[in-house]
């Protein structure tokens, strides 16, 4: 059973925080804790971070000894050009320190954070089959504003490709509706509450709730910070923190959605066939890759990036919900 953060989780975010030099009232009721607040959208976005399993393969010239797997930001190396990011990743200039991104979105009953996970690389290294430059997957959670600090973890969707996939705690009163839910999320203590635990499979990157995907053999474990960011010491590193980044800081994705060099079209990272993406019987798909508003479910009702832009919608369409539900949006720079 979920229950309201604990001291020692209170006190690890406002030290964090506080070495960010932001400014929130963490003592304060749930009410207190605004999404319009970045410091507040930070406390929240750590308290309900992934502990993340990724599974790593070692196999072949564009694993890079596993390191294609590891997490990082999609400016690792230093600029804001997608279209290098294939050719740079491995280069011992460019070490992959892990991260991770989140925007929160907010109504008067519901804060909505989502975590998008990136690679430099989706790769393969069998015959017919296709990769390309840059990976960003993820999965969003609904979180009900109960009067607890931070809320109550309700359900999540994950991303995996051109598929969602829906998860509940057990025990939980969100059940499927226009989609079936397809299993329950597990938690793992982690700063003295319980997080939940999500995974990536090696080489496309599919991310879904532990344990539907799982390490096989080698894998990294990833735990959250506000300020580590750690670069795995192998590919069998089973303790490596990876940093929370704001998607709505200053300068950060969504003031970049516009920069050609970054995206090559809304929601869609750039992405090229240059450095050896794609070889031989191998193909290389271009601008492949997509932030949370370009995400997409192949076959399912809501509509293009709704997964952050509308999780309000896409909850209701996914969940039968049986408290209140608002659908006024206090802050969501998506729309």
């Amino acid at each position: 059973m979920l229950r309201p953060a604990s001291s020692p989780l209170r006190r690890a975010v406002r030290a964090a925080v506080a070495g960010l030099g932001l400014l929130a009232a963490f003592g304060a009721d749930a009410a207190a804790l605004s999404a319009a607040n970045a410091a507040d959208r930070a406390a929240l976005a750590l308290r309900w971070a992934p502990v993340h399993y990724q599974d790593v393969d070692q196999t072949g010239s564009h694993a890079l000894g596993g390191a294609a797997d590891y997490l990082a930001r999609y400016d690792f190396d230093g600029d804001l050009d997608a279209r290098n990011n294939w050719d740079r990743a491995g280069q011992a200039a460019y070490p992959l320190a892990a991260h991770a991104y989140y925007s929160v979105v907010e109504t008067a009953t519901h804060w909505y954070i989502t975590y998008l996970f990136f690679h430099p690389r989706d790769w393969t290294d069998s015959f017919f089959d296709t990769e390309h430059e840059n990976d960003a997957e993820g999965v969003m959670f609904a979180i009900a504003r109960d009067g607890s600090a931070y809320g109550t973890l309700k359900a999540a969707v994950t991303v995996a490709h051109t598929d969602f996939f829906s998860y509940v705690p057990a025990g939980s009163d969100w059940t499927g509706n226009a989609e079936n839910v397809d299993g329950s999320l597990s938690f793992l203590t982690y700063l003295g509450a319980p997080h939940p635990v999500t995974a990536q499979e090696a080489k496309g990157h599919g991310l879904k709730a532990w344990p539907a995907y799982d390490i096989k053999g080698d894998g990294v474990v990833y735990y959250p910070s506000l300020t580590v960011a750690e670069v795995p010491s192998n590919p069998d590193d089973r303790d490596v923190k990876y940093k929370l980044i704001d998607i709505f800081e200053t300068g950060g994705m969504w003031d970049q959605r516009n920069n050609p060099s970054l995206f090559a079209g809304y929601g869609s990272f750039a992405g090229d066939k240059s450095g050896g993406c794609g070889s031989g019987a191998i193909g290389c798909s271009v601008n492949a890759a997509n932030a949370p508003w370009g995400w997409d479910d192949s076959n399912d009702g809501p509509g293009r990036g709704a997964l952050a832009t509308d999780p309000v919608g896409l909850t209701m369409n996914y969940f039968r919900i049986p408290e209140a539900v608002s659908g006024a949006y206090s802050y969501n720079p998506y729309r």
